[in-house]
């Protein structure tokens, strides 16, 4: 199984027996949420669109895996994601099979998907590596795979001694407590299980990485092990282990 990171997404490429685009929280619509309090921008699906679409062409994937949240309002569906979103995944099934994950934004996204696109929320194992949105606990079939998550939208937010701060998208890459899930590793799993968390596609969504590990909102971020816990940039660049947050902020 190989990697390939693209930062200009963000988006992640896993390549085993075929080749898996994989995206989170891509949130069209959130102009629509932003209006209603009080934050008024113009629609950014296009250009969202469009970077998606240069995405799939620089990585020549086979399938696209939506990891969920791909419409933004809960729980209705708003204007402007009913006459978006036929739109959106059209121009994305035109170019390739799409796989996807719901999440807890993507009420109603069902009816805008056609057979086979949508995939079980407690997630599915796709070419030996689990996927899924990250707002449930897992599908026990999940248990000694690597699983793929969204929901979280990382951030690397590192600041210096007058407070000014770096922000860019992050992956965060650790082992389970599957015992604090209530599951058990598979008989003769050699290696233990472990979550990818992928940052959010969409450009103005992101959370510290020290406010989710402070206060985890779902079950793969409450029972990730932060020993051996690593921070990946969106072009693939490693940083380090978790530990260097809590070393910038005694800086």
């Amino acid at each position: 199984m190989n990697f390939e990171f693209f930062g200009g997404g963000p988006a992640l490429l896993i390549v085993g027996e075929m080749r898996h685009l994989v995206v989170a929280d891509l949130h069209f619509g959130i102009e629509a949420d932003l209006a209603a309090h009080g934050m008024h921008f113009r629609s950014r699906s296009k250009a969202r669109l469009e970077r998606l679409q240069k995405t799939i062409d620089a990585a020549k994937p086979d399938a696209l895996i939506l990891l969920g949240d791909i419409k933004h309002s809960i729980p209705s569906i708003t204007r402007q994601e009913y006459y978006e979103m036929p739109g959106i995944l059209d121009a994305l099934r035109d170019r390739l099979p799409l796989l996807v994950f719901p999440g807890n934004h993507d009420i109603g996204i069902e009816r805008y998907l056609r057979e086979g696109e949508l995939q079980p929320k407690e997630g599915a194992v796709i070419d030996n590596v689990g996927y899924l949105h990250g707002h449930t606990y897992p599908d026990t079939a999940l248990a000694g795979h690597l699983m793929v998550i969204g929901h979280h939208h990382p951030l690397l937010v590192i600041r210096d001694e007058v407070g000014c701060a770096l922000q860019a998208p992050a992956y965060v890459r650790a082992d389970l407590d599957l015992n604090g899930m209530a599951m058990d590793e598979p008989e003769g799993c050699v290696t233990p299980s472990r979550v990818l968390f992928v940052p959010a596609f969409n450009e103005i969504a992101g959370y510290d990485i020290r406010d989710i590990l402070k206060k985890p909102f779902a079950p793969l971020s409450k029972f990730l092990k932060k020993d051996g816990a690593e921070i990946i940039l969106a072009d693939g660049t490693f940083i380090g282990p978790l530990s260097m947050l809590d070393a910038d902020d005694d800086d």
